[in-house]
This record gives structure tokens, C-alpha cells and sequence, in this order.
């Protein structure tokens, strides 16, 4: 009666991975449970998904073909798309997210546009809206640019509404720090970078009021809810975007924090449920209003007994 945070299946938006092919069900090595699926598959799972109660996917590409300027993102029968379609088509009451970015189409595993190896911000912004505007004409639901590039929620709203999809929202990945926790999902998404990496345009993971700033200028541009990814080694920072602004909060439990509870599990080293619930809660007692996170189906289970 006196808890102060509770957990529901509301709160939760479950991300998947779809692939290219027929009948394909591909398990992620480093991230047990979670599978690479073709559209045949990604319709079964969503369905699994809305059976127990989760309201919402984000939905991730993994395209046939890639090329230096990530066109697959925005192909109108691509892997996303289709999947959009599919999903929508099955299970409509099924909320579609997707994420708007160019690393997993992109040959050289860059968020951007890459000229004598750096990437190049505006020319970006042009390809991220074409994206966004391709999600919402297959069906979607909400877009979420996950890119870090300046200025790419005013880009994609601008696109979105010259379009005719004003009513389509706009989940900013507004603080997205250039953290270690992000190796398995590279393995998902098929995303490493071929050189460098991504800290020129991701945060520095030892800044705290650059966070404050980035998620103002994402709501100035149009941002309808912002992101705190990753999640467990930042809840200072939910905790203070939650107090600085009022605007929903989002918050990413990333696929490295996924994959230290699932092999500790394994080595019976912790109680995995336990912890799992315990990191959740953790998420949403520090602010956020939603949780992306692999765990979704596991925990729903828990809460619907």
C-alpha cells in the first residue's frame, strides 16, 4: 500500500530486430532471448509481444545490401518498412516505434554521411528525414531518431509535416551517451563502425548538465518525448531530465546491461529475475515514464502472475 514505484506492462516498449529472407529466426549470440527475425517471424513475435500486455515495439533494420549512404533506410520496400506493414496489418492495436538512423544501412557502420572519415552533420539530415518520412508511409506509429546528429528533429518534423504526417510524434534519443554498453546490440544490428568510432557525436559519458542542454534543444525543435540511453549507468541523469522538464521521459535499458544480468544468470551468480525486476524499478523510480528494454516479455510475464 505504501510503495512509492510500481511497474506496469505499460510501461514498456520491447525493441526487435528484423532481417531480410523468409522463415529466418537468427538467436543474438551475446544477447540470449533475442533473436534477427524476417517480416514472417517479426508478425509472429509481435503478436507474442501484444498477448502480454506490452503496448509498443521498436522495430531495427538489418537490410540486405548496404552502401556508403545507407539508402536502404529509406527504401520503400525495405526491411523496415515491410516489417511496418506486416505488423500493422496483424496486430493494429499494436503500437510501432521505429528507430531513425543510418548505422545498421550504412557500409561503413556510421550514423551518418562520411567524407575524408568524418561524419558530416547537415547532408545527414536530409537522409534521416527521408527515413522518418518512409516509416510513416508504411504505417508507423512514432519515429525515433537515434542518430546524435544536430538539428534532426527539426529536420524529420519539418519533412514529416511537409508530408502530410503532423500527427505522427517524434521520441528523441536526446541523450545518448557514446557508452561501452552498446557491444551487443552492434552484433544485432550488424552496426560496428569499420573505423573510429562514435564519440564525436555521442556524449561523453562523464557529462552531466550537457545532457540538461541537449534534451532543451530537442524540444525546442519539435521532440514530443526525449530519451536517457543507456539507462542503468545514468539514472542521475533520467533523474534529472524528469525534474527539468516536463515532457514525457524515455529511458533505453541497453543491450550490454541486458547481457551482464543474462551471463551472470546463467553462471548462477545472481537470482536473474530478481535483479532484473530490481533494475527496472530502478529505471522508473528515477523518472521514466517508458523502458525500452529487452527484458520486457520476461518481466511481463512476472507481472501478469
Amino acid at each position: 500500500m505504501v510503495r512509492e514505484t510500481s511497474l506496469s506492462t505499460d510501461d514498456f516498449i520491447y525493441p526487435l530486430f528484423v532481417t531480410y529472407g523468409k522463415c529466418v529466426r537468427k538467436e543474438i549470440s551475446s544477447m540470449p532471448g533475442c533473436f534477427q527475425e524476417s517480416v514472417d517471424k517479426i508478425v509472429k513475435h509481435a503478436k507474442e509481444v501484444y498477448s502480454l500486455g506490452i503496448p509498443s515495439v521498436m522495430l531495427f533494420g538489418i537490410p540486405e545490401h548496404k552502401d556508403e549512404i545507407g539508402s536502404s533506410a529509406y527504401d520503400e520496400h525495405g526491411v523496415v518498412q515491410n516489417a511496418i506493414k506486416a505488423i500493422k496489418d496483424a496486430v493494429t492495436e499494436l503500437y510501432v516505434i521505429t528507430d531513425v538512423c543510418m548505422c545498421e544501412y550504412t557500409s561503413h557502420g556510421h550514423c551518418g554521411v562520411i567524407k575524408n572519415r568524418d561524419v558530416q552533420n547537415d547532408p545527414t539530415l536530409e537522409l534521416l528525414s527521408k527515413e522518418a518520412v518512409s516509416h510513416a508511409k508504411a504505417g508507423a506509429d512514432m519515429v525515433a531518431p537515434s542518430d546524435m546528429m544536430d538539428g534532426r528533429v527539426e529536420a524529420i518534423r519539418f519533412a514529416l509535416d511537409e508530408e502530410g504526417f503532423s500527427e505522427i510524434p517524434i521520441m528523441s534519443y536526446a541523450v545518448k551517451y557514446a557508452s561501452a554498453f552498446y557491444g551487443p546490440f552492434r552484433e544485432a544490428a550488424e552496426s560496428t563502425p569499420q573505423f573510429g568510432d562514435r564519440r564525436s557525436y555521442q556524449m561523453d559519458p562523464a557529462n552531466r548538465r550537457e545532457a540538461l542542454k541537449e534534451v532543451a534543444l530537442d524540444i525546442e525543435e519539435g521532440a514530443d518525448i526525449v530519451m536517457v540511453k543507456p539507462a542503468l549507468a545514468y539514472l542521475d541523469i533520467i533523474s534529472d531530465v524528469r525534474d527539468a522538464f516536463d515532457v514525457p521521459v524515455a529511458a533505453y535499458n541497453v543491450s550490454g546491461e541486458y547481457s551482464l544480468v543474462k551471463a551472470a544468470g546463467r553462471l548462477g551468480w545472481i537470482d536473474e529475475k530478481r535483479v532484473m525486476m530490481e533494475i527496472l524499478t530502478s529505471i522508473k523510480r528515477a523518472g521514466a515514464d517508458l523502458i525500452l528494454t529487452y527484458f520486457a516479455k520476461e518481466a511481463a510475464k512476472i507481472l501478469n502472475k
